[in-house]
């Protein structure tokens, strides 16, 4: 005889990974939560989705180490970006990251000089296949005019993404950023918080000041003067402040964790990095 609780998991067990995945929620008193998946870095695509499911984040920023070739030469690489099969493989990952009910918010596809316009293009036709107009990119700010008229003409919007190298044509300070975006409206920010503050620069009064420009932000703990990556609230990465100001002023801008800190297990790390945020927004 079955009992209640066994004719319960039986109809658990029926219905399709869409209906289970449809209550996966991250969205944190207005705010949205999620991963760029380099956070997962030390496991294939199917094992991090798995992961993300498992901590609960329903965004992702995509992370190109996670669909390019695994330990592809820079040959590899090179062809499997300018391979016309390459965008139609980006609708079989869509559906994986749908099956588990996650959002593709972004795709992270770094943009360097050595890139021609038809590789550049190409990732742009990736993103649109993956289901979001937003590209996330490492790049240099001498870049961004070759990269603007192709984003307009793709209908896309490449974020750029700062480090804290203070060093010419990196994108690091908000003079930077300005450049980039000189005249440009096609390109936008990718605000990394640990960085930013790593490179003892203020990342509350530039949300304040440019929110309209930041595409998505990167949430991690860093100590100022370019200090290292430590776990969630113990540098000086004023993390609580950054959300609770997307929460007050209801801006749409995903808060993207990325794990960079050396800890245990990563979906531990991840769970307790999500757990942060959560308090934080309380």
């Amino acid at each position: 005889m079955l009992t209640r609780r066994d004719l319960g998991k039986l109809a658990i067990s029926a219905l399709p990974a869409s209906a289970l995945a449809a209550k996966l929620n991250s969205k944190v008193n207005g705010v949205m939560i999620g991963a760029q998946t380099y956070s997962f870095r030390d496991r294939p695509l199917d094992e991090a989705i798995r992961g993300l499911s498992e901590v609960g984040l329903a965004y992702v920023e995509l992370w190109q180490g996670h669909i390019e070739p695994p330990k592809g030469s820079p040959e590899e690489v090179k062809k499997w970006r300018n391979s016309p099969e390459t965008v139609t493989k980006m609708k079989e990952v869509r559906k994986k990251f749908q099956d588990a009910g996650i959002q593709i918010y972004a795709l992270n596809y770094s943009f360097r000089p050595n890139n021609s316009d038809e590789e550049i293009t190409q990732g742009m036709e990736m993103a649109k296949a993956l289901g979001t107009k937003y590209i996330t990119a490492s790049s240099v700010v001498s870049l961004a005019p070759r990269i603007q008229p192709l984003a307009k003409k793709a209908g896309v919007t490449v974020a750029m993404h700062n480090h804290s190298n203070l060093k010419p044509d990196e994108f690091a300070r908000p003079e930077d950023f300005e450049a980039g975006m000189k005249g440009n409206s096609d390109i936008g920010i990718n605000l990394d918080i640990g960085h930013f503050t790593a490179a003892n620069f203020d990342p509350v009064d530039y949300l304040e000041k440019h929110h309209q420009h930041i595409v998505t932000m990167h949430i991690k703990d860093r100590k100022k003067n370019q200090g290292a990556n430590v776990p969630f609230g113990e540098g000086d990465t004023p993390i609580k402040e950054v959300l609770q100001l997307l929460k007050a002023r209801k801006w749409a801008i995903p808060a993207m964790i990325e794990y960079e800190y050396k800890g245990a297990d990563t979906v531990a790390e991840m769970k307790k990095c999500y757990e942060y945020c959560k308090q934080a927004l309380a």
